[in-house]
């Protein structure tokens, strides 16, 4: 088995909002992550880019680009969006929909994939957002894998388009670890997501949304889809892929089926094959979103606001946000008290379900029920060793410089898994565990630490396909 060394943090409370605390790694110290303001997503360089042509359903031909140095405006008269925490009755589905507004998004149609299962998917378009500018060659491009409910807005504020702030915002940008001077970074919208990638959300060839029809995808065949854009946007290998959890699932993927395209390696709380405990928790929110009525057996992207699979949906969410805390912090930050104005003995709410129905609520008017289940799907059958011989084979073929980092309150993928990857990785790096009360969440919350591993990996020489260092500055 691998090693394994801790990273830590002082006592700061386990809040997503909180500041995060400086972290030592190794037994030794590491100095604090600089806070320069982050770059304005794709606020960079000249056009002069190719455009590659995207379905109607996906966005307009002129928002359709291979371009890694600019952003593109929103076409003129976008609807407006809900304000967060607007009430009213939740959509049948939160999935981004051509003629919202764009924000950062750009577009690239990478065309018909086959499947692992053998199946075609037709016209796909991934949806994507970079920041920085890329070297001549390409070699400085990093590629950023988000996790189940996540999508390509990694960085930058809340806004048309995007009502959410960036997932990992104080991750990348001037000074940051991610330094937007030195490197170009890329986020996709996973294929069968709803933030503008091909997914059951999106308009099918015979102009109906895919909805039940939309086929089984795996974890391979989004990296698959990613190779596409990789291939569109002239990138032959990443200086760095790196995720947690399904992010995770897919840098890991990328570095063992295509390690001649990845000099670098963090994956973070995640595993090198689902396990059944996992397998478990998942079928419990697929039973969830699949035994709403509104579900219609996945075809309801055309019901009303309020008709929709919005309920299975929710539940889903209050059991998977449960796995990605910790029992500790649950306890800490709500005990056993009840809502504010509401008596647990009287019906009322305890503190700690109203904080799961804030989640519920949330995810429900951004994201869309089909996608969902063809995610946990996807995640349920990763496993790096299948048809290759098993874990320990897979895992040997890596070539990348790698770091594998767990969270040591995650109980969802726990310290165990990534010890379990890295003793089959190459030369068996240490498994960098990050002290944090947060659960499974640490790996969004912990920035500070991350940005740490994040930075001493790109310091780093990288695999067998790494040019000469770059210089400093």
């Amino acid at each position: 088995m691998g090693s394994t060394s801790t990273t830590t943090r002082s006592g700061a409370t386990a809040d997503a909002g909180a500041e995060p605390a400086p972290v030592r790694a190794a037994s030794r110290p590491v100095p604090a992550a600089r806070s320069s303001r982050p770059a304005a997503p794709g606020a960079t360089a000249d056009p002069g880019s190719r455009a590659d042509r995207a379905p109607t359903d996906q966005a307009p031909a002129d928002r359709v680009s291979t371009d890694l140095s600019r952003a593109t405006d929103g076409p003129e008269g976008e609807p407006a969006v809900r304000a967060p925490g607007e009430v009213g009755p939740p959509p049948a589905s939160g999935a981004w929909r051509p003629g919202d507004p764009v924000g950062g998004r750009r577009f690239c149609a990478v065309g018909d994939l086959r499947l692992e299962s053998g199946e075609v998917l037709p016209d796909v378009v991934l949806a994507y957002e970079t920041w920085g500018e890329p070297d001549a060659d390409r070699a400085n491009v990093v590629l950023v894998c988000h996790a189940l409910t996540g999508d390509s807005h990694v960085s930058g504020p809340a806004g048309e388009g995007h009502p959410s702030p960036g997932w990992w915002d104080a991750l990348v940008g001037p000074g940051r670890a991610l330094d937007t001077r030195r490197w170009c970074v890329v986020a996709v919208n996973v294929l069968g997501g709803c933030q503008g990638s091909t997914g059951p959300s999106s308009t099918a060839p015979d102009g109906r949304p895919w909805g039940s029809r939309f086929p089984a995808t795996t974890v391979r065949d989004q990296v698959a889809a990613e190779a596409a854009l990789a291939d569109a946007l002239g990138v032959r290998a990443w200086a760095l892929v790196l995720g947690g959890s399904m992010g995770g699932m897919r840098a890991l993927e990328w570095a063992v089926d295509r390690p001649e395209r990845v000099r670098r390696l963090l994956v973070l709380a995640s595993c090198a094959a689902s396990s059944a405990d996992q397998i478990a928790w998942s079928a419990a929110q697929l039973a969830a979103v699949e035994g709403d009525a509104g579900w219609a057996g996945g075809d309801y992207h055309g019901a009303a606001d309020g008709e929709g699979p919005h309920r299975g949906l929710g539940v889903a969410r209050r059991i998977a946000h449960t796995t990605y805390r910790s029992a500790e912090e649950l306890g800490e930050r709500f005990g056993r008290a009840g809502q504010p104005g509401e008596d647990p003995s009287r019906g009322g709410r305890y503190a700690v379900e109203s904080y799961l129905d804030h989640h519920a609520d949330k995810l429900v008017r951004r994201f869309d029920a089909g996608s969902y289940v063809v995610l946990v799907r996807a995640m349920n059958g990763h496993d790096v060793g299948r048809g290759r011989g098993g874990v320990a084979a897979a895992l040997g073929r890596v070539t990348a410089t790698s770091t594998v980092a767990a969270v040591s309150s995650d109980r969802l993928y726990p310290v165990r898994d990534s010890e379990v990857l890295a003793a089959a990785l190459p030369g068996s790096p240490p498994v960098r565990v990050l002290e944090s009360p947060a659960g499974h969440d640490g790996f969004l919350v912990e920035v500070e630490a991350v940005g740490e591993l994040v930075r001493e990996l790109l310091a780093a020489p990288g695999g067998p396909t790494d040019p000469a260092p770059r210089p400093a500055g």
